[in-house]
């Protein structure tokens, strides 16, 4: 274990297209959600600092909400590819505005905040069961409001809410 990231770290998270970031509140509840873009959308900006974007979401705001209470923050990149490897990055993290690293957004209007993460713990996720994954092409729908393009009610919670209601 690292208390920074050393130069196959740096290259390995600049080469990955998904993050599994962990968060808590002020009172120790949970969060975990995925980020993802393509690969260099997360940036090492030095062997201790980690910066990603982030983008206009589902509106829930559990990962922000969770870091202003909270800074404590756990990130897991796999690749599924190539390597069959994971990577532990844990640190502080801050909400940062868009101005501080506008240069790295590269024009991506998307873009609406960055966090940032300090490195306090760098580790080997072990292989072993890690499977292997082939990556297929596809249309995505960056930034869309179109509720049935982003997934809209697809394990029926609106539709569950509003039957209770009416009863």
């Amino acid at each position: 274990m690292l208390d920074h990231l050393n130069p196959a770290m740096a290259d390995f998270v600049g080469r990955m297209e998904m993050a599994f970031i962990s968060t808590a509140d002020a009172d120790g509840e949970c969060d975990s959600t995925l980020r993802c873009g393509p690969a260099g959308f997360l940036h090492v900006v030095d062997s201790r600092t980690v910066v990603y974007p982030e983008y206009r979401g589902n509106g829930v705001m559990a990962s922000l909400g969770n870091i202003m209470e909270n800074p404590h923050v756990g990130m897991l990149m796999v690749d599924f590819t190539e390597d069959l490897i994971g990577l532990h990055v844990n640190g502080r993290a801050r909400i940062a505005p868009l101005s501080e690293f506008a240069e790295l957004a590269g024009g991506d209007r998307k873009v609406e905040r960055w966090v940032v993460v300090e490195v306090q713990e760098a580790y080997v996720h072990c292989r072993k069961h890690i499977p292997r994954m082939v990556p297929v092409d596809r249309v995505r729908d960056w930034g869309t409001d179109d509720v049935r393009r982003k997934g809209g009610d697809f394990f029926g919670v609106k539709a569950d809410r509003m039957s209770s209601a009416e009863s």
